[in-house]
């Protein structure tokens, strides 16, 4: 047996019809494995139904936006303007752009924590995060060129606990770090 949990295509096979009923050209052939229906059955609440709210929204993507629209109002209130909201690229999502008052172009990565047991929300912020946040900063740069000569700046919203206290951290990382 092949130690991939994957089984090559044979050579003498024929095509389709020499192949076993049931099976494709990948077939697992761990069946220990968890399959689809496991994960899909480990999402499900005891019901049997998945977790979503009435609209039909997953719970988790419907807080993520609720606690988004608090940290845009928060940002507003201090000042900032919202230029776009969810600007998502190839690299990665920017959670809002924002114009600060001196014309500072404001990149906001938005990160909450039910807990803090693992950490605030923007130590999770690791450098891969901010390399894949910095390159589609600058593919939205690219989109929009009229922002291009703007100065800008990667701020950090942490939200943590139920209900989330917002903590706005200016200037989180830099782009050349």
């Amino acid at each position: 047996m092949p130690s991939s949990a994957y089984a090559p295509r044979r050579t003498d096979e024929a095509g389709p019809a020499a192949r076993p009923a049931g099976r494709t050209r990948c077939a697992r052939r761990d069946e220990s494995t968890p399959s689809a229906r496991t994960f899909a059955a480990r999402a499900r609440t005891p019901g049997g139904r998945s977790r979503r709210h009435r609209d039909g929204a997953p719970v988790s993507r419907r807080r993520g936006a609720e606690i988004e629209s608090a940290a845009q109002a928060l940002l507003e209130r201090e000042g900032l303007r919202p230029v776009a909201r969810n600007a998502g690229f190839r690299v990665g999502e920017l959670d809002l752009v924002m114009r600060d008052r001196d014309g500072s172009l404001v990149f906001v990565e938005v990160r909450y924590r039910r807990s803090t047991g693992f950490g605030a929300g923007g130590e999770s912020i690791d450098a891969r995060k901010r390399r894949r946040l910095v390159r589609a900063a600058q593919l939205f740069l690219l989109a929009h060129p009229g922002w291009a000569q703007a100065p800008c700046r990667f701020d950090v919203v942490e939200a943590t606990g139920e209900p989330p206290r917002l903590r706005w951290l200016r200037d989180a990382f830099r782009a050349d770090d």
